[in-house]
């Protein structure tokens, strides 16, 4: 059995420690309110240059200095970002932690951001942009994402080719400084959270790891600004991309429950019902009876304040509108008496939902990423142990109620074609 605790540190940050047996690594995860939410309109990008520039240089030493250091700690580390958060990455044995907590803080306290490294970063971040004229499935979602969710959540993430020329080194330190901090203003909101899982016994176990987070984030404090979240004027329409290519790409998405909603876990069942495997029911009545398409797929995502369902499928410009066609026509008959959910499709669920769960917490890298999501989404970390009861007192009779009452609500669509399909009724 793991064992989870939650230190809340003075600098205002949650620390987040779970003891996992049979391991010798820990995995690491840091959240900062640094995400593309929190980009300044006139310097989109700003997020997709940090995660760059945050591992060429910190804490006084150069780029290769750095990498030399986290070498020799055997760290494995990364960085990218979401809507709204900067996501540090670490993966290293237990019995190193403590001496590679130096090094991690220092990324965020003390990066670089040498003028050498700036226009390098700016064309990395211009060539994955541009990179997108190559890949008309992730067009589609950027657009779909653009079109559907309120701003400022609905901005990609890598920026754009406007705001990453207009960027400046001043705008990298300065934006850095606002945005990396303890803590968020505005009551109810979630600050920066760092959660490690693993061998912790190697470190000295919970209470001296959060002494020495205490003593390293001593002078850490502020508060970074809040997002204000508008409203999308675009959700529920039907937007087009012209695309040359043989094939058609299809998106679509609509609201589903937030993260702390019961609901939540009832849609989780119903989108692996849609979407688990060969014998999904979308894999089944799209590509295997009618031979439409060539890939579809269903997923549920869920934040704090909203949830999302997306939708795909790719084809060819001949099955394009009857793909659509049949694919909306799934998403709306699950809601419906006649497409109940049946026993055989529950169990099949429920079994990739508990492995998908085993399988997460023999990383200690997810579950450091698990618990950490948990305290910003709900307000408290989970264990295993707690999510696998909750499905296994999950029922078929249960989900089937919920969908009965569920509706779809705005469904937005995007497609990538050679030309634009039909909304259907």
């Amino acid at each position: 059995m793991s064992r989870i605790t939650v230190h809340p540190l003075a600098c205002g940050m949650t620390l987040i420690l779970e003891q996992m047996p049979g391991v010798r690594s820990v995995g690491a995860t840091w959240l900062l309110p640094a995400g593309s939410a929190s980009d300044p309109e006139d310097r989109l990008g700003l997020c997709a240059m940090w995660s760059e520039l945050l591992f060429r240089g910190a804490g006084g030493l150069d780029s290769r200095r750095q990498a030399d250091e986290m070498d020799r700690l055997g760290m494995s580390r990364s960085a990218d970002a979401s809507t709204f958060h900067m996501h540090l990455g670490f993966t290293l044995l237990g019995e190193r932690l403590i001496d590679a907590l130096p090094s991690m803080i220092a990324l965020v306290r003390s990066p670089a951001m040498e003028h050498a490294s700036i226009d390098p970063t700016r064309d990395l971040a211009t060539q994955a942009i541009e990179s997108l004229a190559d890949d008309p499935q992730e067009r589609a979602m950027i657009a779909l994402k653009d079109l559907h969710a309120d701003p400022p959540l609905n901005r990609s993430g890598m920026g754009t080719i406007e705001g990453l020329n207009a960027i400046a080194r001043d705008d990298l330190v300065s934006g850095w400084q606002r945005q990396a901090r303890p803590r968020v203003s505005g009551p109810g909101k979630s600050g920066s959270i760092f959660a490690i899982a693993g061998d912790l016994a190697a470190a000295g176990g919970p209470d001296a790891i959060a002494a020495r987070f205490e003593t390293l984030l001593a002078d850490w404090s502020g508060e970074a600004p809040a997002i204000h979240r508008g409203r999308s004027s675009t959700r529920g329409t039907y937007h087009h991309i012209p695309d040359k290519s043989s094939q058609v790409q299809i998106v679509l998405m609509h609201d589903a429950p937030p993260e702390p909603h019961p609901d939540s876990r009832l849609e989780r069942v119903a989108a692996n019902v849609m979407s688990g495997g060969m014998a999904a029911r979308l894999f089944t009545e799209v590509r295997e009876k009618r031979a439409l398409c060539y890939s579809v797929s269903e997923s549920y995502a869920a934040e704090r304040d909203y949830g999302r369902c997306v939708a795909y499928v790719g084809t060819t410009p001949e099955r394009a509108q009857e793909s659509l066609d049949v694919l909306m026509a799934e998403l709306y008959r699950v809601n419906e008496p006649t497409g109940r959910i049946t026993l055989e499709e529950f169990d099949r669920a429920m079994i990739g939902i508990k492995s998908g769960l085993i399988f997460s917490g023999e990383s200690t890298g997810a579950r450091a990423s698990a618990l950490a999501a948990d305290q910003h989404r709900l307000g408290r970390p989970r264990s295993l142990e707690e999510i696998a009861r909750r499905y296994a007192a999950t029922s078929l009779e249960e989900v089937n109620e919920y969908l009965s009452r569920r509706r779809l609500g705005d469904v937005t669509i995007v497609t990538v074609g050679q030309s634009g399909l039909k909304r259907p009724a």
